[in-house]
């Protein structure tokens, strides 16, 4: 497995996505979405999991933590729930039918759920699984060790853990009870500060 076998949908609908998270993001918010999709496909591909959409998992991913930043943000809903909506209005644009921008938003909301089954929502579980990995570092030895490090090295973690334990604490505080004040109290500031693939080098 290395980190050329995946390419990003060329589709509308995945280049706008992309688009927008690299207007919004900070560099290590966009590293992490970005290989939050390379590990889901990483998954996807050795648990053998078939029928995946892989532009609905893409773009989902790409799209996971939108709703984190400060212009979507909202006053109600949980971060997941907010981002997830915005990924309805963008596949809406990109033509995608009603059907399936429902799934964008299920499968965004679901990545935070504490588990999914891949029955269910093979993609939500992927990018749960694949979410899991990069923010709690779950699953960190599943992958080949040269893939993560060739990911890590084009896609380095940056500040991630200072700004996801910043941006998901803020969340937990004002919405008590969204999955954002469960993951807080799960103790995502210590899974962050002693992620394994934080000593990862790249090749």
């Amino acid at each position: 497995m290395q980190l050329d076998d995946f390419t990003a949908p060329d589709t509308q609908a995945a280049r706008t996505a992309f688009d927008l998270a690299s207007s919004y993001h900070s560099p290590a918010v966009l590293n992490h979405v970005v290989r939050s999709w390379l590990w889901a496909e990483a998954f996807a591909l050795i648990e053998d999991r078939r029928g995946v959409d892989h532009e609905l998992l893409y773009t989902s991913a790409v799209l996971h933590d939108i709703g984190l930043v400060p212009a979507f943000d909202n006053v109600a809903l949980s971060y997941e729930e907010a981002g997830g909506h915005v990924a309805v209005a963008l596949t809406a644009g990109a033509g995608w039918a009603p059907e399936r921008r429902q799934r964008a938003l299920e499968v965004i909301v679901r990545h935070n759920w504490p588990s999914v089954d891949p029955a269910m929502d093979v993609e939500g579980y992927l990018l749960e699984v694949a979410t899991g990995l990069d923010i709690s570092g779950a699953r960190s030895d599943v992958l080949p060790r040269d893939f993560v490090r060739q990911v890590l090295a084009a896609y380095p973690r940056l500040s991630l853990a200072e700004e996801f334990t910043a941006s998901v604490t803020d969340q937990g505080r004002r919405k008590p009870t969204t999955a954002a004040q469960r993951i807080v109290r799960g103790g995502v500031a210590g899974k962050l500060a002693r992620h394994p693939l934080e000593a990862v080098a790249g090749p």
